[in-house]
């Protein structure tokens, strides 16, 4: 049995009704394994309803931003129903961050509240948000007043921790008397599917961070749209590589195994980064799509601002086109628009920007203008670059904001890497653009050659030339000795202005 977006009206699409509908359908069932304990949907339902009625009672309630800082795992997942139960909106932390990052987050999430581990595989948090915030140690109690974070209100963590924090437990005691029950039953209530849920961060290129916000309506919406897109039953075991605080982790996989009655498996090693695996016990299937009878698709195009993906190709990516999928296959309400207001596009192609509108697109993003990053018409600019194939075809070929200009020329660092990565002796190759007086810039790459390779600039070059456009081939060749040389964000993305200032450094004068 599955919930339906038409199991209850509109109101299904609140995350406490939703969850209500889950527990009353797969109770007894194991909803969430992590390496210490297991808990069934019934589980889930209590404990985030002890911890919901707590929160109440200490003051925090719908509109309140709460931040977690949990790795994968039934601690994360209790919070997130909590917080969602009584209106609040949740932001999930990423478990890489080093202190300034996570100060800059904080600060800029507005959080009222910050829940978290004691510490997650090697990490220590209690150090972590200490170094954060130097001003907790003297700051007042029980409720916190820092210039850093004005809006900090409570640190919690999962235990006994230093004194300008709290534990689970004393949020847990302020509702145990019998009247936050009604409460949170009436709160729950006031939730509207339209109200904001869930804000994701992700890296961006700019200095400061950027939050998607989602509704609890398109939250559902997505999680029913990927369900039946991977076909998952209530024998689906979902084992999770991909961390919670990513859409990765959520909308491919916690929600929608959720929403079958099915089992979401964490591991210590869920938030390291590495790809994630959906395995179906009844089928053995891989994570592609069958929604459409006789066709099977691959994965497209997605990204954080529309909570995962949003199309799919008929065929996997191939040729000229070996990026990505064709976008032949759109989830249902999203609209797509080819912006061509650039001239040209490597041979004369005539790339643009694609715009989206869908039902499960961001509301906003949180401090950025709706005009920067919206059209008149309510469409997204995705910052994706596409053509269209001869057959009329959109695919995808690049990023706007990576396109390179040397000579007048476009040039695509994707399509660069694309042949460079399959050299023989080349581990990892990055293209960016160089400041250039006389051409605009320049096309550079930073290398990292397998362990024994003997590879040269000019070695390099000479097998570029056989396979790209003269302008394309990178003027600017330097070498690194290992990947972790190669400077990344903690959602690792390349930090594109500062491998610039690397390669700068290491070209020869």
């Amino acid at each position: 049995m599955s919930i339906s977006l038409d199991d209850s009206g509109d109101d299904a699409l609140s995350i406490p009704v939703w969850l209500r509908g889950l527990t009353a359908s797969f109770g007894p069932k194991t909803c969430v394994v992590a390496e210490s304990e297991s808990l069934s949907f019934a589980e889930v339902d209590r404990r985030s309803d002890a911890l919901a009625r707590g929160l109440l009672a200490r003051g925090i309630g719908k509109g309140t931003r709460v931040g977690l800082l949990f790795g994968n795992g039934t601690d994360w997942v209790v919070w997130w129903a909590a917080t969602e139960k009584i209106g609040a909106l949740c932001i999930p932390l990423s478990t890489f961050s080093r202190s300034a990052e996570l100060a800059r987050v904080v600060c800029h999430a507005d959080l009222h509240l910050l829940a978290a581990s004691r510490s997650f595989l090697d990490r220590d948090f209690v150090k972590l948000v200490a170094e954060a915030f130097p001003g907790l140690s003297s700051a007042p109690s029980p409720w916190l007043a820092l210039t850093e974070a004005p809006y900090l209100r409570t640190v919690v963590f999962d235990g006994p921790g230093p004194g300008w924090s709290r534990d689970v437990d004393w949020i847990v005691s302020g509702g145990l008397d019998d009247r936050w029950r009604q409460i949170l039953d009436q709160a729950q209530h006031e939730v509207h599917p339209d109200d904001e849920a869930l804000c994701i961060y992700t890296s961006g290129q700019s200095a400061d961070p950027k939050g998607a916000l989602f509704t609890h309506r398109a939250i559902i919406e997505k999680t029913y749209y990927l369900r039946d897109m991977f076909g998952f039953t209530e024998t689906t075991v979902t084992d999770v590589t991909l961390p919670f605080f990513w859409v990765g982790g959520l909308v491919m996989a916690l929600f929608p195994t959720m929403a079958v009655g099915g089992m979401t498996r964490c591991t210590q090693r869920s938030t390291l980064g590495s790809n994630a695996v959906i395995r179906d016990r009844a089928t053995g299937s891989a994570s592609s799509a069958t929604a459409l009878p006789g066709m099977q698709l691959v994965p497209s195009l997605g990204m954080t601002e529309t909570f995962g993906m949003y199309s799919w190709g008929t065929e996997l990516p191939s040729g000229p086109y070996s990026i990505a999928a064709p976008l032949d296959v759109f989830q249902p309400g999203f609209e797509v628009r080819l912006c061509e207001d650039q001239k040209s596009y490597d041979d004369g192609r005539g790339a643009g920007e694609l715009l989206v509108r869908g039902p499960t697109l961001t509301t906003r993003l949180h401090k950025v203008s709706r005009r920067a990053v919206f059209d008149a018409d309510g469409f997204y600019r995705t910052g994706d670059l596409a053509v269209r194939d001869d057959t009329g075809r959109l695919r995808f070929v690049g990023r706007t904001n990576d396109i390179i200009k040397t000579s007048g020329a476009n040039v695509s660092p994707v399509e660069v890497e694309r042949e460079m990565n399959i050299i023989e002796g080349v581990e990892i190759a990055h293209v960016v653009g160089l400041p250039d007086a006389d051409r605009g810039q320049l096309v550079a790459a930073a290398v990292v050659p397998v362990a024994g390779a003997h590879l040269t600039e000019e070695s390099i070059k000479d097998v570029l030339r056989d396979r790209l456009s003269p302008f394309k081939v990178p003027r600017v060749v330097v070498f690194l000795e290992s990947p972790a040389d190669v400077p990344m964000t903690p959602s690792s993305k390349v930090r594109k202005r500062d491998l610039v200032e690397l390669i700068e450094s290491l070209r020869p004068e």
